[in-house]
């Protein structure tokens, strides 16, 4: 959700799948520590919300849980579809989903920092939650790629595409923030974290490729020839920061946050 983007309606895509698995594995494989936060149990309904292609649903079916993947990006689902045909994928929007039965859990990894307004996934969260179901969730929190964003909102400035500010598509919160929005919904936090984890990027143009992957909201209304200028300048700005031992780095920072719907 990834795994969550904002595209104008559920069925619209904006994600490239190839992309994604093939480049930004990191997105998955990195999410151990979520998973045995979660512990998920044979028999639970659990619900991953921005499921992505499907990775972590499928880590999590393994528990024997019955497991939903849902995720605004319609591409992403017909690939997860494609790869684990025995699970259940939805298209979904995160501030508005309904599902008839509670579930004893939600898992989103990756997502959330997509998703806004906030309080209107939080909420639907709430009442997709069993009284006792608990909220599992790690995302981009406080400072979040703050070098990156500097970085590539520098090169967009110098290019003369100011406006890309209208068009910011993340929500990174602070622990209190993000909790006092949960508490507000009727969630207990029991625990909250936040934790920087410089994450290795894939290949040596892991950064352009950073960006075309999740920067598309600032490229998509500029001309495509364009693009190649303002990803060297990316470059550029944030080599001295990002760019050791032959490898790009994102600075990334998480919040991992469980919670109980009272």
């Amino acid at each position: 959700m990834t795994q969550e983007p904002s595209p104008d309606s559920a069925s619209a895509s904006r994600w490239d799948a190839d992309r994604y698995e093939e480049r930004h594995s990191f997105v998955w494989n990195l999410a151990a520590g979520v998973i045995d936060l979660l512990k998920p149990q044979p028999g639970e309904r659990i619900l991953d919300l921005g499921c992505g292609t499907g990775q972590l649903t499928e880590r999590i079916a393994q528990s024997g849980a019955e497991v939903v993947g849902i995720d605004r990006d319609a591409a992403m689902i017909a690939r997860a579809k494609e790869h684990y045909p025995s699970l259940h994928f939805d298209v979904a929007d995160a501030t508005r989903f309904h599902f008839s039965a509670p579930f004893d859990a939600i898992f989103s990894n990756a997502a959330l920092h997509w998703v806004k307004p906030p309080e209107m996934a939080v909420a639907c969260m709430a009442q997709a939650l069993k009284p006792g179901g608990r909220l599992v969730a790690e995302f981009g929190g406080k400072g979040n790629i703050e070098k990156i964003e500097t970085a590539l909102g520098r090169a967009l400035d110098e290019s003369g595409h100011r406006e890309w500010r209208e068009r910011y598509p993340w929500y990174y919160p602070s622990i209190g923030t993000y909790a006092s929005l949960l508490e507000a919904h009727g969630f207990r936090v029991t625990s909250a974290a936040l934790f920087d984890r410089p994450t290795e990027l894939e290949g040596e143009d892991a950064m352009e490729n950073w960006v075309r992957m999740f920067g598309q909201s600032f490229l998509q209304s500029l001309p495509e020839g364009e693009w190649p200028g303002i990803f060297r300048r990316v470059e550029e700005l944030a080599r001295p920061a990002l760019y050791r031992d032959g490898r790009w780095w994102a600075d990334y920072r998480r919040l991992r946050v469980l919670a109980v719907r009272e």
